[in-house]
Parts: C-alpha cells; sequence; structure tokens
C-alpha cells in the first residue's frame, strides 16, 4: 500500500504555515496522503533530491528560503515560467524527472484578479525589494502590463532584476529610504488607474526592522500588499488600512501558491472560497 506524501523545505522550516495548508486540504478532499515540513540545509540539497527522486511514494516538495534558486541546477527540466523568473518554489517528479515550477506568480496575482480584471488607463506598482521574492513578483505585474518602480537598498542589484525579467519594459529605480521620508508630491487625477504598493522585503517581519514607508508617496485608491505572514497583520498595512487604504496580507499569496502546488503533488482541486475563511481560522489560531 503506498503511502503518497509532499513536503516543504527549507532553512530554517518550522515556522512553514505549508503543513497547515495542505493537511486541511487533504483532510476536507478526505484524501490519501500526507505533507509535511523537512529541514534541508544547502549542504543537504544534493543528497535530499537524490534520494527523493527514487522515492514511489514521493509526490514533490514546495521550496523556500533559501533554496529557490540553489535547487535549479539539480533538476531535469524547468517549467518556463520559473527559468524566467529564475526561481523554483515546487518540485514534482514526472515520468522519472524532477520538474521545477513556479507557483508564487499565479499565487500573487491571486488576491489582485478581481481589480485586474478591470480595464485601466495606466498601473503602476512599487515593488520594495528586489530579493528572491521580488523575482516572482516583478515578473507577475510585468506580465499584467504595470509599470514598476522597483526600490532596493542597493539600486544597482534592482536594475540588475529588471534588466533580467523584463528587459524590454519601461520600469524605474529607486533606492529603498526615498520612500521613508515624506514626499510633497502631487498627485494627478486617479480616475481609470490601478496603483499597487507591494512590501517584497522581511522588513516588518517577526525579528525584523519595520519598514519605513511614508503613506504620502501612496497615490489616491492605493492597495498596499504585504508577503509577510508572521505577523500577518504588520505595522504597513496597519498604517495603510488607518489612512483609509486596501491591503492584502501574506496569507493571501501563501494559500493561492499553495493551491496551484496542491493540484500538482495530489492531482486534485482544493476546496477554496467559503473553505478559506476555516483554513484562514486555523492558520491564524
Amino acid at each position: 500500500m503506498t503511502n503518497p506524501y509532499a513536503e516543504v523545505i527549507g532553512d530554517p522550516i518550522a515556522q512553514s504555515k505549508s503543513p497547515a495548508i495542505h493537511t486541511y486540504w487533504l483532510e476536507q478532499l478526505n484524501l490519501t496522503g500526507t505533507y509535511h515540513a523537512t529541514h534541508v540545509t544547502s549542504a543537504g540539497l544534493t543528497d535530499y533530491l537524490t534520494q527523493r527522486r527514487t522515492d514511489p511514494d514521493w509526490r514533490g516538495c514546495n521550496v523556500t528560503m533559501p533554496h529557490k534558486q540553489a535547487v535549479m541546477p539539480f533538476l531535469d527540466h524547468l517549467d518556463p515560467l520559473a527559468a524566467r523568473v529564475g526561481a523554483v518554489n515546487t518540485i514534482v517528479p514526472e515520468n522519472g524527472k524532477l520538474v521545477g515550477y513556479n507557483t508564487d506568480v499565479p499565487g500573487f496575482l491571486e488576491p489582485l484578479q478581481p481589480m485586474l480584471a478591470q480595464s485601466h488607463l495606466f498601473r503602476m506598482a512599487r515593488v520594495l525589494g528586489a530579493g528572491g521574492a521580488a523575482r516572482a513578483i516583478v515578473t507577475a505585474l510585468a506580465d499584467q502590463g504595470m509599470v514598476i518602480v522597483l526600490a532596493a537598498r542597493d539600486p544597482a542589484k534592482a536594475q540588475v532584476l529588471l534588466g533580467e525579467i523584463d528587459p524590454t519594459g519601461e520600469h524605474h529605480i529607486a533606492e529603498l529610504g526615498h520612500f521613508a521620508a515624506p514626499t510633497d508630491f502631487a498627485f494627478d487625477d486617479r480616475v481609470g488607474c490601478f496603483d499597487l504598493i507591494v512590501n517584497a522585503t522581511a522588513l516588518g517581519m517577526v525579528g525584523h526592522d519595520e519598514l519605513a514607508f511614508d503613506l504620502s508617496h501612496a497615490p489616491p485608491g492605493a492597495v498596499f500588499y504585504d508577503i509577510v505572514t508572521s505577523p500577518l497583520d504588520t505595522p504597513f498595512l496597519r498604517a495603510a488600512r488607518g489612512a483609509g487604504f486596501r491591503t492584502v496580507d501574506g496569507l493571501s499569496m501563501l494559500i493561492g501558491q499553495a493551491d496551484y502546488a496542491f493540484r500538482r503533488f495530489f492531482g486534485a482541486q482544493p476546496p477554496r472560497g467559503p473553505a478559506d475563511t476555516e483554513l484562514r481560522a486555523r492558520l491564524t489560531a
């Protein structure tokens, strides 16, 4: 009797909410299978993949920090989206081959879809951070026709990222500190425009400094999106909500990317819609 399983790997990994998400869906669908977290160090990555490659019960794994780019040389094939992003967060065994996918891109976009389904005269995103998470976010937003202002402590790093992912796009770079100080910029009429402000850094996460962002940089009607999940309600989101802006929290992206991975691991569509409310309650209990 087989015991199909999937897992999430990273270093550290104890904080991952992925096991709770996938286990909830497996229970709701009454599917045979398990999903757990496995601590894998950078030094142990090769051995881990070698062992899993020949395990008939293994359905694949999610990949989190710091392995999203490090795993790529060990895979047999990259999905075109993962190759373009330059990062893999989902590995699936297919016909004896290890295939790398990136479900962070559709996962990030999922909560924005109702807004993006509307037509806009102009779309602009201010993305704060140029690390690994920003690669998937920039890819997602560029594909949605958004002009991106990418802010980083090192603007040269932001320039390289934009050049690799969307070299023909009319995007801009800025120093992260630029958004910490007030601005007296007078925003024009934003009717017909879609403005998004994304925290793609670890700032605001437990154990890190807060993200310094002055709300004077936010155009009227902007949407604030923070990918941090611990705490879920970050100072960045609280300040935005207090000023009347719409907000999207990090669980939205986490659950969205897990949906796409779950389908590949277990061949089933996870329960969403009303089930998301119960799932969120579990994850925040």
